[in-house]
């Protein structure tokens, strides 16, 4: 059974009103977590002075970062000081995206970064609109690399770019280093709003199944984008939703 204290983690983009660690570690108490990937709205990753206060703040208060991002790598020298905030938070994966132009020398730079920290790279596909949101351009860009270069499934926008994202976590099982937990409903238009995980597209029940079953996926992180400066509420019906669907 998937054990929530020990592998659901809330993206701290979710709380995104909340500016710093002080703000944001009693919200993530209130949903009953102690697991956060981090993005950079409440710690700066670009300034090493401030990394240690702030780790100690999540450490002190029993929150374990598990992952950060989302990253886009640009071959950009400060990329060096993601990766050591990231290694002494404790982390295992990086959630992150590439540009296009120069790909080959920025992948390859990210992911000898990766072999040096000893973490993992997660692609996150967002969206139709996303070059890496499909299955062909990850399927090109994973035939480049060693499987240290994975995949951080956001089921949500695998929905908005018109895949199964049950289909996408078999698929690439083997490269799955992350999962976004997220849900859409979709207007007539196909504009997509967040919704309690489970109650729109998603096939929670099913996505829970095969995380289950996929230990390498340690990064294992909740969404939710609505309700900015109360979110709370909602997430913590999203922690329900994933408690009932990984007891079914």
């Amino acid at each position: 059974m998937f054990d929530i204290s020990r592998q659901l983690a809330v993206q701290s983009w979710c709380y995104r009103a909340f500016k710093t660690p002080a703000e944001l570690i009693p919200q993530i108490k209130a949903i009953g977590l102690s697991r956060v990937e981090m993005c950079g709205v409440q710690v700066n990753f670009d300034d090493p002075a401030t990394h240690d206060a702030a780790l100690a703040q999540f450490k002190n208060a029993g929150i374990q970062i598990t992952s950060i991002g989302v990253q886009t790598f640009r071959g950009d020298a400060r990329e060096r000081g993601w990766f050591a905030f990231a290694k002494k938070a404790g982390a295992s994966m990086i959630a992150c995206s590439f540009t296009p132009a120069g790909l080959a020398a920025h992948i390859h730079g990210a992911e000898k970064l990766a072999e040096e920290f000893g973490l993992q790279l997660g692609i996150h596909n967002h969206g139709g609109y996303d070059w890496l949101g499909n299955e062909p351009m990850l399927k090109h860009v994973f035939s480049l690399t060693s499987p240290r270069v994975g995949l951080c499934l956001d089921t949500a926008w695998c929905l908005q770019a018109g895949h199964d994202p049950i289909k996408f976590a078999e698929q690439f099982n083997d490269r799955l280093h992350g999962v976004h937990i997220k849900d859409f409903i979709f207007d007539r238009a196909g504009k997509p709003e967040d919704v309690i995980v489970g109650t729109g597209n998603l096939k929670l029940k099913e996505l829970m199944a095969i995380i289950e079953k996929t230990p390498h996926c340690k990064a294992v992180t909740l969404e939710y984008e609505r309700d900015v400066e109360n979110p709370g509420p909602k997430l913590k019906d999203c922690v329900e939703a994933v408690v009932q669907a990984s007891r079914l």
